[in-house]
């Protein structure tokens, strides 16, 4: 069985993805108890226990929290699957040393099981079990902070662009229900017509646009207010933030 220790958003979306009975803990939120109401399973309170009976382990706690955790659990044979940002593989090994260990970035549709999933080199024992949650993708270590900046927020960044253009179509009109039926419909068929081309983003807008026509000054627009530079600031912002150390608890 699966134990997390922490369950957290990016926990409860693994968790629903992998479907079925879990083990959980928390630091006292509560979170793990309503996991397992709605899964199944057991909630613990010591990781310690946790890690006895979980046959893989997924770290989903604060990344601060790594030497603390790993000194009160025995993980010893067993894999150990991280998804603690910026956390390194080397880190993960120091902390367990007689574990396997995977460092991961998955983002939350993985409890669609449509998600992506960031998987560091030499982690690839873990493929089968994370396939499960949607597309692994194997990175190198260097990369893998990047893989945050491009999938593991976008989720985010997708709800914000929804939002977004669902509020100006109803600001000209249209109800909400139709406005937001339409665009989230729209997303998830130009997702699959991506798919489909080999990401070919500019072969389908050459589709929709007509040389002088309202797609393609509608499409000017944007690019005249800024959308790809506010994503490349995105990306600085998210790196920058990885770049910074997490304070460890036990330095406080």
């Amino acid at each position: 069985m699966i134990g997390f220790i922490g369950a957290g958003s990016m926990a409860t979306a693994m968790a629903r993805g992998w479907g079925g009975p879990v083990l959980a803990s928390d630091s006292g939120s509560g979170r793990a108890a309503a996991l397992v109401e709605e899964l199944g399973g057991e909630a613990f309170r010591d990781n310690a226990a946790l890690a006895a009976a979980a046959e893989v382990l997924v770290l989903a706690h604060r990344p601060g929290q790594l030497r603390e955790i790993a000194a009160s659990v025995d993980a010893a044979g067993k894999m150990v699957i991280s998804v603690l940002g910026p956390t390194t593989t080397g880190e993960l090994r120091a902390a367990y040393p007689e574990s396997t260990v995977v460092r991961t970035m998955p983002n939350t549709a993985v409890q669609m099981r449509r998600g992506v999933i960031a998987v560091a080199e030499g982690g690839e024992a873990a493929t089968e079990l994370l396939s499960g949650l949607g597309r692994v993708v194997v990175l190198p270590e260097h990369q893998m902070n990047l893989a945050t900046a491009t999938s593991g927020v976008m989720p985010a960044y997708i709800a914000l662009v929804a939002e977004a253009a669902i509020d100006a179509s109803m600001c000209y009109g249209l109800p909400e229900r139709e406005a937001t039926e339409m665009f989230l419909h729209t997303l998830a068929g130009t997702a699959e017509l991506l798919l489909s081309r080999g990401g070919d983003t500019i072969a389908a807008r050459r589709e929709v646009a007509s040389p002088g026509e309202s797609t393609v000054r509608g499409v000017a627009m944007l690019e005249r207010r800024g959308l790809r530079s506010a994503f490349n600031d995105a990306a600085r912002a998210v790196l920058e933030r990885l770049e910074q150390p997490y304070p460890d608890p036990a330095t406080r």
